[in-house]
């Protein structure tokens, strides 16, 4: 155990963290030349594409030091913030982290959070400043800027370029110097903690965990402390670039489960593995249900496609638990499914997703947060909205509550004020401004979670012209005026463009909808009134003139009344249309309403 060493990286997702990964591999001869890519261990194209780390990865590398044979486990992590519960789980594993800042970007807001939950697991950080060789880099300056943030020493920060390799073999050096061995006891009773887990089609689910006390053998009877399910341990082993059966996997070690679990759900991050014939008495503490963010509706384009789409996100959940989705259906867009997800950017990458991996290209809705309602009968006991259409009626209601979040926002500080400007526009509240150098300013902003999770980050980097980070984390709920607004066509409410707004936005929001919707659907027969309402007070309409054929062209002359009695016939014709005809709202026109809220 003490020849053991678990780590994990902590950067942002530009300041190369992938290609330094890839040097470890290869000064470590774990990969080979030929297997050696860019971003080994990012194996989704998606990844790749982007430059992020989606799913956590793990990997095993032998390193000899000082004619001794040390063991490196690195847990390479999701950057992102939609994905901060796994980074945790991740830490938790871990005994030390690898702060990696780029020597010309400095530090960001996203590096600054998972640092903290680093350092409140007690890690070892060892600052490393990668980039060196650009001509861009500062390393002067951003090396007192990682003094200041974790208050280290200036030769305790290396000096490492992931590009040409200068460095890395001292880094591999003070991996094995600085960060302590795990601390565990190879006598107790197992208790091993999931921080991910894959689906593999012919195996099953795999989970991969590390072994905090005890150790785990082959054929075991464990059980999962979260579900209370039991399993035999068909195949134990560890995480090189392919996985290597083992017949035991020792405490402090890093390794993967094959049980011929089928489905994701049922291995949950942050659960602890145990023996069954030997159970410990409690789970590994940090344990939570993780809960979805963001909720939208998915419908197939073409209604038939609806079982291909169920197959479709069943198939995606196998390898992603946190997708949760259930069957509803909208009188406009047929049948769908009602879907949550962690976040903005998850969001995108199911739909991503769905369109390369199954080919089904779907139509989202707006997507929105979740809310608690109150009621005037029973004012304590909360009633969960994920859904505009779960909103109750305003005459039984108390409250609603909206989630709030703490959002930090990190920039240069000629952009202080059209930042601080779109931050008050989105109701935030400062709550502290510090200045981390003359250039860089933290900004740190309470908000609700519903104003950030459209626009806005697409907003921040155009006003600070890419310069600013931002990060956030939830903070509970605070009692919101919102209010639910319908669009109406034809006096038809259209379900899937309702949508739960703060009363201050609705007006706004409403006239953009109806205008938009005016441009996109056909003109018919008869005049159609699009109205934005809330309950039933009509706040903004637009009108969808009539076509309108020439009943009089055949009229050479003659007494006024003559084309007098033909318009009013036609007049009549329209009116009876307007009360039987129904407006269809092409696919084209859901699509652009629903990009406006985006």
């Amino acid at each position: 155990m003490k020849n053991i060493r678990n780590f994990c990286i902590i950067a942002h997702i530009d300041h190369g963290k992938s290609t330094l990964a890839d040097r470890l591999l290869e000064y470590t001869n774990t990969v080979s030349q030929r297997e050696l890519q860019a971003q080994t261990l990012d194996d989704m194209d998606l990844e790749k594409e982007r430059g992020i780390t989606i799913k956590s990865h793990a990997i095993q590398m032998d390193y000899e030091y000082k004619g001794e044979k040390y063991i490196l486990n690195l847990i390479d992590t999701p950057g992102h913030v939609d994905f901060s519960y796994e980074v945790s789980r991740s830490i938790a594993a871990c005994e030390g982290a690898l702060l990696i800042v780029d020597a010309a970007q400095s530090i960001q807001a996203q590096t600054i959070s998972n640092l903290y939950l680093a350092l409140e697991n007690d890690l070892t950080i060892i600052p490393i400043l990668n980039k060196i060789d650009l001509p861009s880099a500062n390393p002067e300056e951003v090396t007192d800027e990682i003094m200041n943030l974790i208050g280290c020493e200036y030769d305790d920060v290396l000096r490492v370029s992931g590009k040409t390799g200068e460095g890395v073999h001292n880094l591999l050096e003070q991996i094995v110097e600085r960060i302590p061995a795990p601390v565990g006891d190879p006598e107790a009773p197992l208790q091993a903690l999931i921080f991910d887990s894959v689906y593999n089609p012919f195996r099953g689910i795999e989970a991969y965990f590390k072994v905090v006390n005890g150790s785990i053998s082959k054929n075991e009877k464990v059980k999962f402390f979260a579900t209370g399910k039991e399993y035999g341990a068909d195949e134990v082993g560890t995480l090189k670039l392919k996985q290597v059966p083992k017949k035991t996997i020792q405490c402090g070690d890093v390794g993967y489960l094959i049980s011929g679990i089928k489905d994701a759900r049922e291995v949950k991050v942050g659960d602890t593995i145990t023996s069954f014939e030997r159970p410990a008495a409690a789970p590994i503490e940090g344990f939570e249900e993780v809960k979805p963010m963001v909720f939208a509706g998915i419908y197939p384009i073409d209604s038939e496609d609806f079982e291909e789409l169920r197959f479709s996100l069943e198939k995606l959940r196998l390898n992603d638990a946190s997708l949760v989705f259930e069957p509803e259906s909208s009188a406009a867009l047929g049948f769908g499914f009602r879907c949550g997800f962690l976040g903005m950017l998850h969001m995108e990458i199911v739909q991503e997703r769905l369109d390369r991996e199954f080919n089904m290209n779907v139509i989202t809705t707006v997507p929105n947060v979740s809310y608690f309602g109150y009621s005037k009968k029973e004012p304590e006991v909360p009633i969960l909205i994920n859904n505009p259409s779960e909103m109750m009626d305003p005459s039984i209601m108390d409250r609603v509550e909206e989630p709030f979040i703490k959002a930090s926002i990190i920039t240069k500080s000629d952009f202080v004020g059209p930042v601080m400007t779109l931050c008050i526009e989105k109701r935030g509240e400062i709550v502290n401004q510090s200045y981390l150098t003359s250039e860089r300013v933290e900004l740190v902003f309470n908000m609700p979670l519903a104003e950030v999770v459209f626009d806005f980050y697409d907003r921040l980097k155009s006003i600070s012209k890419g310069y600013a980070s931002f990060d956030y984390h939830p903070i509970g709920f605070r009692a919101s005026k919102l209010v639910k607004m319908d669009i109406l066509i034809n006096g038809d409410m259209v379900d899937a463009l309702s949508s739960l707004i703060h009363d201050s936005n609705a007006y706004h929001i409403g006239k953009k909808m109806c205008e938009k919707l005016r441009e996109l659907i056909p003109r018919q027969q008869f005049d159609i009134a699009v109205q934005a309402a809330l309950g039933t007070k009509v706040i903004a309409r637009e009108t969808i003139k009539a076509l309108r054929k020439d009943v009089t062209a055949k009229c050479y002359g003659g007494d006024i009344s003559r084309k007098r009695k033909l318009l009013e016939k036609q007049k009549e014709g329209k009116k009876k249309m307007k009360q039987i005809g129904r407006v269809e709202v092409p696919q084209s026109a859901f699509m652009a309403v629903l990009k406006l809220n985006d």
